[in-house]
Formats: C-alpha cells, sequence, structure tokens
C-alpha cells in the first residue's frame, strides 16, 4: 500500500459554506469531534466531505485507486492511501485494504460517502471492532433498513403506508412470474440490497419478468454482491418523493422538507427539485411523520433518506429508505441552511444535531439539481474520455445562486470503472421560477468538451413549458421523447435566434481573422450570409433549415474584444417571412460564450426580449458548432457564391451498418446469447455489455443469420467495435 502526505490544496468553497467557522450554537463553544476522518469514496463526494471536515477543523484521508492516483479527491485530501486497482471490486469495496488505509493513517472515523461501502453493515462491523466511528447510522438499522424486502416489513409494523407486493425473497425467475400474477401486472422487479436504479426493470407480461429477473439479479451481483430480487406492485403514473430525515443518538429525530426526483432514466435521477410542486402542507407533514416515525422505530442515527411514491390524489407509500447521505442532498441544504455532512459528524461524535426542534426546520425558497454525467443524452450510453476544457458555471449577474459538487477539473478522466457523473449542479432561488432561470442559464455557461455530456437535455427539460408548471412524473422523459431525445427542436422564433447569432459571429470571426476592424461606412458594415442549420423532421428523420441573414453593423466600428450590436434581418425558408431582429454580441476572445440580447423588431413588449448564451464550440470548414439552448449545432455559414456551389456537391454515402451489431460504449462484456449459424428475429438479444456498473442488452438490428461473432463474456470492448455480424442480403 502506497502513501501520500499532502499539503491540503484551495479548495473552492461555495457561498453557502464561506465565511462559516465551526460551533456548536450560539453562546456554545466548539465542541471537539474529531481529529482526522477517511473517506471511504471517491470524486465529487470525497471532495463534498472534504469541504465540510476543513470548515470544521478536521484533517482528511482518501483512498484512491490506480485510475484516481491524481484526481482532484487525492490533491485536497491531507493524505491520501492507494488500496487496489481500478476495478472498485478490488479497491472501494476492498474492505481490508480500506481497515488497513484506517490502520495506518490514525483516523478515528470513517465517512462512507455514497454507494460502495456507505450500507454496508460488515464494514461498520469491522470499524466497531477496531474501536473507529463509523459516520452514518449504526449497524443495527443500517441492517433492517438496508434491506428492501427487511425495510417494507419494518415499515408496515411502524404504520407506514406500503406498497403491495411479496413480502420475502423471490427464489427465481419462476417464482417471481408467480409473485407477478398473484399481485397483477404491471410489476417492478428491484434488487433488494441496492439503489441508484442498478438492478431495477419494469415488467408488464411474464416473459418480461423472465427476461428482467435474469439481468436485474445480474446488476445486483455486479453492484452490491447480492443477487436477492424483489417484486412488487408498479405505480402508473408516479411522483418519486423523498423525504430526508436526521437523528442523533441523543433522541432527537428531525424530517426536512421533501425533494422531489420524479425525472429518471433507468430509474436514475436525472432532475430534482426541493420542495415539490404536487405536495401541500398537511401532506408533506404526514410524510414526515411517518419517516420519522419508521427512523425511530429501528433507533436510527445519522442522515438518511425514506423515498415515497406519490400518486395524482397524494396517496403515498414507502419505496425505500437508503440508510446513507443522498446525491441530491444539496438542494436540502439550500432551503434549510443545513450541512448534512456536519449534521452526520456531529451525530457519529456523540453530539446532538445543531437544529433540535422540528419547529424551527423551515422551507427558504426553491432549489434544483441537474446531474451533468459523461453520458450521450440521445442514447442513455455513458462516455469515457478526458475533459479537454471544463469550465463550471458560477452566479450570474442576475445574482444567481449556483452550487456545483464535482470531483474534477480540466484535463481529468472520465473512466469506464465508475459511475460517469460530472457535477450535481443546483440552483436556487426565492421562488421556483428564480431558481428554474438560474439552472437554464448555469447549464447554458457550462463548458464541457473532451466527453459528450448530458446537458442538452438537462437544459431542455428544464426549459420546457411541462417542467416550468411542475407536471412532472416518474414517466416524464419516456412521455416527452417517446422516439428518444434528439437534441432541442428548433421553433420558427429560436432557428431565428441561432441565425441570426451564426451570421454574427461569422461576421466578427472573419474580422478577427483580418485583424482589422470594419469602417463604418454602411457598405463595408453590412455583410449577407446563407446558413443551413440542421434540424429534425416531425419523423424523427435529419433535415436541413435554410436561412438568409443580412447584418448591418451599428456602432461606429467593429470591436474584437468588447461589444458589438447588429441589426440582423433574418428570412427562413420554412415559412418565406422576413423578421427583423436586433441583437447585442459580446465577444471575449478568452471565453468560448457570446451572450445575445434579443429584442423583435417592432415589438414594444418588454417580455419579449430575450437575454441567450451561446456557445462557440469549434470552427469548421464551412461554418462553426454551436452549443444554443443546450444542444450542438454544425452552422454552416456561407457566402452566397459558396451556397450556389454547395448545390451541386454529392452528399457524402454513410456505411452500411445494418446488420452489424456494435458496442455501444467502452465495457465489457457481460454474456453472448448467439453463436455462427444462428438464425435471430429483428430484436432478440445477441449480447449484453456492461460499463460503469449498468448493463446494457444489445439486440439484433434485423432478422437473419449469425455470420460471426467476434467476443466472448469477459471480454473487453471499445466503443463501436463489431460484435456480431449478420449474414449479408442474398
Amino acid at each position: 500500500m502506497q502513501v501520500y502526505a499532502r499539503a491540503l490544496g484551495r479548495v473552492r468553497l461555495p457561498q453557502w459554506q464561506r465565511a462559516r467557522p465551526y460551533a456548536t450554537g450560539t453562546g456554545q463553544q466548539q465542541q471537539q469531534t474529531f481529529d482526522k476522518i477517511l473517506i471511504a469514496n471517491r470524486g465529487e463526494i470525497a471532495c463534498r466531505v472534504i469541504r465540510t471536515a476543513k470548515r470544521m477543523g478536521i484533517r482528511t484521508v482518501a483512498v484512491y485507486s490506480d485510475a484516481d492516483a491524481e484526481a482532484l479527491f487525492v490533491r485536497q485530501a491531507d493524505e491520501a492511501y492507494r488500496v487496489g486497482p481500478a476495478a472498485s471490486s478490488q479497491s472501494y469495496l476492498n474492505v481490508d485494504a480500506i481497515m488497513e488505509a484506517v490502520r495506518r493513517s490514525g483516523a478515528q472515523a470513517v465517512h462512507p460517502g455514497y454507494g460502495f461501502l456507505s450500507e454496508n453493515a460488515g464494514f461498520v462491523e469491522r470499524l466497531d471492532r477496531a474501536g473507529v466511528a463509523f459516520i452514518g447510522p449504526n449497524r443495527e438499522a443500517m441492517a433492517a433498513m438496508g434491506d428492501k424486502i427487511q425495510s417494507k416489513i419494518i415499515a408496515k409494523r411502524a404504520g407506514v403506508s406500503t406498497i403491495p407486493g411479496f413480502d420475502g425473497v423471490v427464489r427465481d425467475a419462476q417464482h417471481a412470474v408467480a409473485v407477478a400474477e398473484e399481485i397483477g401486472y404491471p410489476v417492478m422487479l428491484k434488487a433488494s440490497a441496492g439503489g441508484g436504479g442498478k438492478g431495477m426493470r419494469v415488467a408488464r407480461s411474464a416473459q418480461e419478468v423472465r427476461d428482467g429477473f435474469r439481468v436485474a439479479a445480474d446488476e445486483a451481483v455486479s453492484s452490491f454482491g447480492d443477487g436477492r430480487i424483489l417484486v412488487e406492485k408498479f405505480i402508473e403514473e408516479p411522483r418519486h418523493i423523498e423525504i430526508q430525515v436526521i437523528a442523533d443518538g441523543r433522541g432527537n429525530v428531525l424530517w426536512l422538507p421533501e425533494r422531489e426526483c420524479s425525472i429518471q432514466r433507468r430509474n436514475q435521477k436525472v432532475i430534482e427539485e426541493a420542495p415539490s410542486t404536487h405536495l401541500d402542507a398537511d401532506t408533506r407533514r404526514r410524510m414526515g411523520e411517518q419517516a420519522v416515525a419508521l427512523a425511530r422505530n429501528v433507533g436510527y442515527n445519522s442522515a438518511g433518506t425514506v423515498e415515497f411514491l406519490v400518486d395524482k390524489h397524494r396517496n403515498f407509500y414507502f419505496l425505500e429508505m437508503n440508510t446513507r447521505l443522498q446525491v441530491e442532498h444539496p438542494i436540502t441544504e439550500f432551503i434549510t441552511g443545513l450541512d448534512l455532512v456536519e449534521e452526520m459528524i456531529r451525530s457519529a461524535a456523540g453530539l446532538e444535531l445543531t437544529t433540535t426542534q422540528q419547529a424551527d426546520v423551515r422551507i427558504n425558497g426553491w432549489a434544483i439539481e441537474s446531474r451533468v454525467y459523461a453520458e450521450d443524452p440521445e442514447r442513455y450510453l455513458p462516455s469515457i474520455g478526458t475533459l479537454e476544457r471544463y469550465r463550471e458555471p458560477e452566479g450570474s449577474s442576475a445574482g444567481d445562486k449556483v452550487r456545483c459538487d464535482s470531483g474534477v477539473t480540466e484535463g481529468s478522466e472520465i473512466s469506464m470503472y465508475y459511475d460517469p457523473m460530472i457535477c450535481k449542479l443546483s440552483t436556487h432561488g426565492a421562488t421556483r421560477g428564480e431558481a428554474i432561470g438560474a439552472m437554464t442559464r448555469a447549464l447554458d455557461r457550462y463548458l464541457i468538451k473532451g466527453v459528450t455530456h448530458n446537458i442538452p437535455l438537462l437544459r431542455d427539460v428544464v426549459g420546457s413549458a411541462a417542467f416550468g408548471r411542475g407536471a412532472t412524473t416518474t414517466a416524464f422523459l419516456a412521455e416527452h421523447y417517446p422516439a428518444g431525445f434528439r437534441g432541442h427542436r428548433l421553433t420558427a422564433r429560436t432557428a431565428e435566434q441561432l441565425a441570426a447569432t451564426a451570421a454574427a459571429l461569422q461576421f466578427v470571426r472573419r474580422a478577427r481573422e483580418q485583424q482589422q476592424a470594419v469602417a463604418a461606412a454602411p457598405a463595408a458594415a453590412r455583410q449577407a450570409y446563407a446558413l443551413l442549420i440542421p434540424q429534425l423532421r416531425d419523423s424523427g428523420e435529419p433535415a436541413v433549415l435554410e436561412a438568409a441573414a443580412e447584418l448591418e453593423l451599428l456602432s461606429p466600428a467593429l470591436s474584437l474584444q468588447g461589444t458589438n450590436a447588429f441589426a440582423a434581418t433574418v428570412t427562413l425558408a420554412a415559412d418565406g417571412q422576413a423578421r427583423r431582429s436586433e441583437l447585442a454580441v459580446t465577444w471575449d476572445v478568452d471565453m468560448p460564450f457570446v451572450a445575445v440580447r434579443h429584442v423583435p423588431s417592432g415589438s414594444d413588449q418588454k417580455g419579449e426580449e430575450e437575454d441567450l448564451v451561446v456557445q462557440f464550440l469549434d470552427p469548421l470548414a464551412l461554418g462553426m458548432r454551436l452549443q444554443f439552448l443546450g444542444t450542438k449545432f454544425d452552422v454552416s455559414v456561407l457566402g452566397q457564391r459558396q451556397r450556389a456551389l454547395l448545390r451541386h456537391m454529392r452528399e457524402e454515402e454513410r456505411p452500411d451498418t445494418s446488420r452489424l451489431v456494435l458496442a455501444p460504449m467502452p465495457g465489457t462484456i457481460v454474456s453472448v446469447a448467439v453463436a455462427p449459424g444462428d438464425v435471430v428475429a429483428e430484436g432478440a438479444e445477441v449480447a449484453v455489455v456492461e460499463a460503469m456498473k449498468m448493463q446494457n442488452v444489445l439486440r439484433a438490428p434485423r432478422a437473419g443469420t449469425v455470420k460471426a461473432v467476434n467476443v466472448r463474456p469477459g471480454a473487453t470492448v471499445s466503443g463501436d467495435d463489431v460484435l456480431v455480424e449478420l449474414e449479408g442480403e442474398s
């Protein structure tokens, strides 16, 4: 085991944690908690714990795998110990190696973060025997509530409303079918020992139960080392709403205002908010009281979350209890002013919570969290690579409150071995509308290059009318993107804005290339462009939107490092109508952002003005790649002669991949279901690939005979590797 002693690096604290010296309360002397804690986790949650520990005067110890040797959390900790190779089963889940790091470092307590060992009662027992405090619940409460089957039984006894289901372990797939048919379809199959959407499948038929049982059990074993599956009724059109509880060992148990986590993909949360638009005060209180009753029933201490499904009539049902800190805890901290990591540390040290009276817990404003993933949002597949350019958004001039919980910097690697989350981006406002506005502005100013990311999806959801109304259920993404997300669908208005912005940028780019300002003479201050903008038809087929833009420079001369005012007339081929718009374009040579104020001409309505941010990502041979409303657009910006010549160019032929099954991302082959000579139907399973602890079933793109199988279970593959090949058309 290697150990590095490091000086604590500069930790950029968010505004809510700055200038807040650690103390136990007004008029009280500071009470000692721990001198040194070890963080048995990685990435952003390790950085998050370090921030609070630093503020409390506690030294920190990191543990790291070979893949994380140069990670940000390792640099920020006071000490760091290697615990194994990249695979989490040999490092972050290696209890012996972590216990050795505890011994060598002399840490008095361990914070587990979330995931990995955070809900492993056996690990807590090892710490107890070693005389080391666990910054989390006691092992008895963890064992009782960490098991979904047992926790449901306990919840019923505690008077908590529960979902109909089978109270016991499902033996096998056939048993699961029998249980499902007794309960009634649809049903949810989920790992008894897990969370985070892993080991979960919805089934609406016996065959889907059989198929889902196997995949869910495999994911559960891979993620948690426990393949037990439970079956319960699937509540349709539900909202996923959870209650945070905090408790100390002195009998104080509080519930905090709810978080709504309904917007999910593959049962993993994508966007959360606090509080929920759906709950009234009475429902909130009843849910909170049931959560506290459950916590008291098992003698719970520390932070935990009781999750509920809530139907449209505000009937709520216990889902599970997570006996750890939740990923989405920042938004609860935003609206309550509490530091949940501090409360956990105090509880583990035998101190009271900073707040012990339920009446003192109030809701302050609204908060929203977007989980920024290294992921292709169109296919919901993870992406790996290097963050070539990376810049997190900060509060804008509008006074936005923005918080970024991340564990990466420019140059960081996104590895195939771990969860693909880049950052938890949170915003706060006095009202929900203010929080949404702050989030859209933050997403527009978030620069990530080097990996594919899901900001296009996040931006589209947060900016949608349905989200603005609070019309969110767990089926939100499926209902709003039935054919899958394909990027922002341009309207006539947004297409006009994009075209005018691209034309203005081209105006500035040409001047910059020539290293001279354009004269103020009217003839020299006007330029016209033809623009080709990629778009999707209603059928989902690609199309090209054509626009013509004529620009007039309104300022006396073009500034290459300041603000330029243009008048733009844009004509869209879609409707042939000319719309005149005025744009103020701010160009900063050191930033990839273009701030645009769009004022439709002839408008006296102030509400029709829009402040937009467009990211200039890359120059192209005949235009530029822009990020607009979260989505990347390759916009061709052509002179009149170029446009005329382009009409004679033949389109590049795309390779035919209709008979190939390609690896959607780097990963490991879990199973192969076919062999050469097999005849398969369209959509039949041919292989399963695992990446970042999620299993993806790959299916035949069409009916045919298998010509070649190029992989076997256990093989490591790269993105777009040919796994299975079908015979060509005869």
